[in-house]
């Protein structure tokens, strides 16, 4: 699995639409087993389906499903289909996440704070749950978990507390994911956890890239995670400011870190302008 993802199955939560589909793309361009496509709009996930179809021409086994993945009923249900339809995935990559930019006291306690928690924390754990015990029992194939995170559950970032505190929880399990697998002997399954800076999506349309760190495109991102995941690496972190301010964030006393995030680097500011996509 280290130079492609040909015979594989690969599940992609978000699939529909922007990134997700990026991925979905990804794997039917490398002739994957099979392509499962979680999505919670159906119209939007049945027209990639099709163009998916179309371009595999066969060779990948395209199946759409309509999940709310802030339903843990939900998932279970899908799971239990996708095992019987299609088969356990060796790949899946939790994809789907969703931002409130606005001030915690701005946040509905219903409409936004737990909606943000269970798609963004809580959704990648039930759904690696699902299909993990699979993986580790296989018959050696190797397997991958891919968690995207963000750079936001490493920095923290005014009007972003929320969607920060999922990310945060996210990285945290995930990475602990990763050490409990290596320490139990189950090295075939190899988890990555990504955490970005801001991308040129609708999801954060109207941010404002820090000093340094402009936005990416979706291209780029995808491309670094798809290898990434391929080599089995543990973390990614991009771009390469991302780390760079982690870094300087763990060495300096607080007051002077939000200097420097603040009035030096922008950090601070950089949701202002925020719009977003809901």
């Amino acid at each position: 699995m280290t130079r492609t993802v040909s015979g594989a199955r690969v599940l992609i939560t978000g699939a529909a639409m922007g990134m997700g589909r990026l991925y979905a793309e990804r794997a039917v361009a490398e002739g994957a087993k099979a392509v499962i496509l979680w999505d919670r709009d159906p119209a939007a996930l049945a027209v990639t389906a099709a163009i998916l179809n179309e371009r595999s021409d066969g060779r990948s086994q395209v199946t759409p499903y309509v999940v709310d993945i802030a339903d843990l009923g939900a998932i279970a249900q899908a799971a239990q289909r996708v095992r019987m339809e299609v088969g356990n995935p060796d790949i899946v990559i939790n994809n789907a996440g969703i931002v409130r930019g606005s001030y915690f006291w701005e946040h509905d306690n219903g409409d936004d704070t737990r909606p943000t928690m269970q798609v963004n924390a809580l959704a990648p754990m039930y759904i690696t749950r699902e299909f993990l015990p699979a993986m580790i029992e296989g018959t050696g194939r190797e397997s991958r978990i891919v968690n995207i995170a963000s750079a936001a559950g490493m920095l923290s970032t005014p009007r972003m507390s929320v969607y920060a505190a999922s990310k945060a929880a996210l990285i945290g399990w995930s990475d602990s994911l990763r050490l409990e697998l290596t320490q139990q002997g189950h090295g075939q399954v190899k988890v990555t956890t990504v955490c970005p800076s801001y991308i040129s999506t609708g999801m954060f349309e109207g941010a404002r890239g820090p000093l340094f760190t402009p936005l990416m495109t979706p291209e780029h991102v995808v491309d670094r995670v798809w290898r990434a995941m391929l080599a089995g690496r543990p973390r990614l972190l991009m771009p390469w400011t991302v780390g760079l301010s982690s870094a300087v964030r763990g060495l300096l006393p607080l007051p002077a870190w939000d200097l420097v995030a603040g009035r030096v680097f922008g950090v601070y500011r950089s949701m202002d302008a925020f719009t977003g996509r809901r």
